[in-house]
């Protein structure tokens, strides 16, 4: 089996490194990740200049690795299509902190897992919450989940793992689950550079207005490993009907 890896964390990233090492006990490994972090860049991609990507040996284990001064689907768009790497999975991750909710419309993480799919190629996105301590976690569930799961992974989505920052004794078990709404109460603090120009540093704690039992951010408090399918399909199904019908 050979797997498409790639992050939004960049290349030296811890997460990539144990996700590599992780998958290379299972197949052909080959990586293409961002040559500096891109998180929260979503679905980018690079149009206005080009790109270069150059061959690294960072990873003894895995077979090719690539960095790219581009976003996430930018890898895996060029890995496909430019470099002719035909993989049988994307997995991207493991991202450093948690994908949940309406988080996934900003992450890289799950922007390159989506590029894969739309490309045709089944994909996962894999992230653990809080920090680098519990990566032996996610690599854990993330082996249970890829050689145990009875359903394949889907043609037209994804699945977006998320993973407690708990011991890997400490989680409670794994869920599927549906994505939570997952807002920020941003504060904006304002700077002055040395020319006396204003900046500003975003900066947010993440709050859920409304939850429910199955979504994913309640599963992660609880102690679950959370699994949730996406698709990207955008349209808004229960309005279709009616609002075409009012435009005949």
């Amino acid at each position: 089996m050979r797997f498409l890896v790639t992050n939004d964390d960049g290349i030296y990233a811890p997460g990539i490194k144990a996700l590599a090492q992780t998958l290379n006990a299972f197949g052909e490994v080959i990586i293409i990740a961002p040559d500096q972090e891109r998180s929260g860049v979503g679905h980018g991609i690079t149009v206005h200049h080009p790109l270069r990507v150059e061959k690294v040996e960072l990873f003894p284990e895995v077979r090719e690795c690539y960095m790219v001064d581009g976003t996430p689907a930018d890898c895996v768009k060029i890995a496909i299509q430019g470099l002719d790497i035909q993989p049988d999975m994307v997995v991207s991750g493991i991202n450093l902190g948690a994908n949940l909710g309406t988080d996934v419309l900003y992450s890289g993480t799950v922007s390159a897992a989506i590029e894969g799919v739309l490309l045709g190629v089944p994909s996962l996105a894999i992230s653990v919450c809080k920090n680098i301590s519990y990566l032996p976690t996610a690599t854990y569930f993330l082996t249970r989940l890829l050689f145990e799961l009875k359903t394949p992974l889907p043609k037209d989505g994804l699945l977006n793992v998320n993973v407690p920052a708990l011991r890997q004794d400490e989680v409670k078990g794994i869920l599927a689950t549906k994505l939570g709404v997952r807002l920020y109460k941003n504060e904006f603090v304002k700077r002055l550079d040395p020319q006396g120009k204003a900046y500003y540093w975003m900066k947010g704690v993440p709050y859920a207005p409304a939850s429910e039992s199955d979504h994913d951010h309640v599963a992660i408090e609880q102690g679950y490993v959370s699994v949730t399918p996406i698709q990207f399909d955008l349209t808004y199904h229960a309005l279709f009907s009616e609002l075409r019908d009012s435009l005949q």
